[in-house]
C-alpha cells in the first residue's frame, strides 16, 4: 500500500480503510521570531520517500499500520480564530468515524483547534506536551491567540493537572510559577516520561510534540530556536515511553524548512513521525 509519493510515506489507504487520519496544518502566521513552518507538511511528505518504513527501534514496519493522508487544509492566514475553527472540524470530523487524528503543522497554536474537538469525544483528556518553550502567557503582544499562549488555553479546557509538560527551559518566571503549580511539570529533561504508563493507565491522551524540545546542535530547522535541549537520541528513546498508553490524537508542529536547507531537521521530523505512527497505531489496534 506505500506507493504513492504524493502522500506521506506513500500511503494511500482512504479514511474508511485506515485507523490514522494525517493531515497538515501549514499556518505560522503567529510566528515571533522566524517564520516558515507553514512549508513544513510538504517537505515531510517530499522527504518521507527517503525514508526506511522499518523501525528497528519497535520491530514494527509502517506497512503494517494504516494510515490515511488527507492532504492540507486550506487555511486563512492572518486569522487564527478562523484557522482554529477550520482545524477543529477538521479534527471532529475524524474523530466521527472513530479515527486517530495526527496533526503536521505549522506553529504551535494549532495544537488548540485539535484539543478542543478532541475534548469533547473524550472529557476526561491528558495531554502530554513536549517542548523548549512553558507557551503559557495568557497573551503576547497584545494577542491572546498565539503560539506562546496555546499550553495557557489547553490548560485552561482540561481538567487540573491534566497537562503533562516535559523540555521546557525557556520562558516567563510567572510562567515557571504557573506551571509548576497548575501542571505536571518536568522542565529540561524527559527522563521522567518512562513514568507516565503507570500515571495515566488507559486514560484517553493527545500528544503535542514541539520540535524545538531538541537541541538546535541537532535541528537548527526551527524558528526558535533554544540552546540547551535534548538530543535526538534522548527524545526517541523517551517517546517510546508512551507505547503504553491510550493515545487519541497527536501532532508534530514547528519544523521550518527556510532555516535548514540541509534537509537533516526535514528528516529528525520524518523519522520522529514514523514512530508516533508505529506507537498510536499500535495502541489502537490493542484498544
Amino acid at each position: 500500500m506505500l506507493t504513492n509519493h504524493t502522500t506521506f510515506f506513500g500511503y494511500t489507504y482512504s479514511m474508511e480503510q485506515a485507523d490514522i487520519a494525517i493531515f497538515g496544518a501549514p499556518f505560522d502566521s503567529t510566528a515571533s521570531n522566524r517564520p516558515g513552518t507553514r512549508f513544513a507538511p510538504a517537505l515531510m511528505r517530499l522527504d518521507s520517500i527517503n525514508l526506511e518504513t522499518y523501525s528497528p527501534y519497535q520491530k514494527v514496519d509502517l506497512t503494517e499500520i494504516k494510515v490515511a493522508d488527507l492532504g492540507d487544509l486550506e487555511l486563512a492566514f492572518g486569522n487564527a480564530q478562523k484557522v482554529l475553527a477550520d482545524i477543529y472540524a477538521q479534527t471532529k470530523i475524524i474523530l466521527d468515524v472513530a479515527k486517530i487524528p495526527v496533526m503536521l503543522g505549522g506553529e504551535h497554536l494549532l495544537t488548540l483547534g485539535a484539543v478542543r474537538a478532541v475534548h469533547e469525544v473524550y472529557p476526561d483528556l491528558n495531554m502530554i506536551h513536549i517542548d523548549a518553550h512553558t507557551d503559557l502567557r495568557e497573551e503576547y503582544l497584545g494577542e491572546e491567540l498565539s503560539h506562546a499562549t496555546v499550553i495557557r488555553h489547553c490548560c485552561n479546557l482540561l481538567e487540573p493537572k491534566a497537562v503533562h509538560s516535559f523540555g521546557v527551559r525557556s520562558g516567563l518566571r510567572e510562567e515557571f510559577e504557573f506551571a509548576a503549580e497548575n501542571l505536571n511539570f518536568y522542565p529540561f529533561a524527559l527522563d521522567q516520561m518512562q513514568e507516565l504508563t503507570s500515571l495515566l493507565g488507559n486514560k484517553p491522551v493527545y500528544v503535542t510534540l514541539d520540535l524545538d524540545v531538541l537541541d538546535p546542535a541537532f535541528f537548527p530547522g526551527t524558528g526558535t530556536p533554544e540552546p540547551g535541549g535534548v538530543t535526538f537520541k534522548e527524545l526517541l528513546q523517551n517517546i517510546l515511553h508512551l507505547r503504553n498508553l491510550n493515545i487519541v490524537g497527536f501532532d508534530i508542529v514547528e519544523l521550518c524548512p527556510p532555516e535548514d536547507l540541509t534537509g537533516i531537521s526535514a528528516a529528525a521530523a520524518c523519522k520522529i513521525l514514523r514512530e508516533m505512527l508505529i506507537i498510536a497505531g499500535n495502541a489502537k489496534n490493542s484498544l
